[in-house]
């Protein structure tokens, strides 16, 4: 199974706000740059939509380390909260609808053909990759 490293960030311009994505991917000695952006959505959908850009790219099963700014997804992921939610029919604790259920089942999809882990960095801070996604993120919602 090919290892795969995968950066990700989203960001807004205003919560909501046009929004966009980035994500940097490493196998070996490639690197992958993508990105993407929309007009009207939320910070911690362009999170979740990064991770799911990122792995739809792999043409085969793989390990994949989700490096992420996001508590978010990290936690997600980390705190089982994917679980939870699932047990409970896209409820969460309170028994409300979860937030962004469409992103999370597609990503979870995803997930069910990979390895993945997830792993929180600092944001903003001296990870360069994702200040370059932060960077790919923020020039996908300039160029849109």
């Amino acid at each position: 199974m090919k290892d795969v490293m995968i950066y990700t960030d989203g960001a807004c311009s205003g919560n909501p706000g046009p929004g966009g994505w980035g994500a940097v991917l490493f196998y070996g000695d490639h690197r992958k740059e993508i990105s993407g952006a929309e007009p009207a959505t939320t910070n911690n959908r362009m999170e979740i939509q990064a991770v799911i850009e990122a792995l739809k790219l792999l043409k085969e099963p793989c390990k994949a380390s989700v490096y992420s700014d996001s508590a978010y997804v990290v936690n997600c992921f980390q705190q089982n909260w994917i679980r939870g939610w699932l047990k409970n029919g896209w409820k969460n604790s309170r028994n409300q609808p979860v937030e962004n259920q469409d992103l999370w089942q597609a990503l979870w999809a995803l997930m069910g053909k990979h390895q993945v882990s997830y792993v929180k960095v600092k944001g903003h801070s001296d990870n360069e990759w994702n200040n370059r996604c932060d960077e790919l993120a923020r020039e996908a919602i300039k160029r849109m």
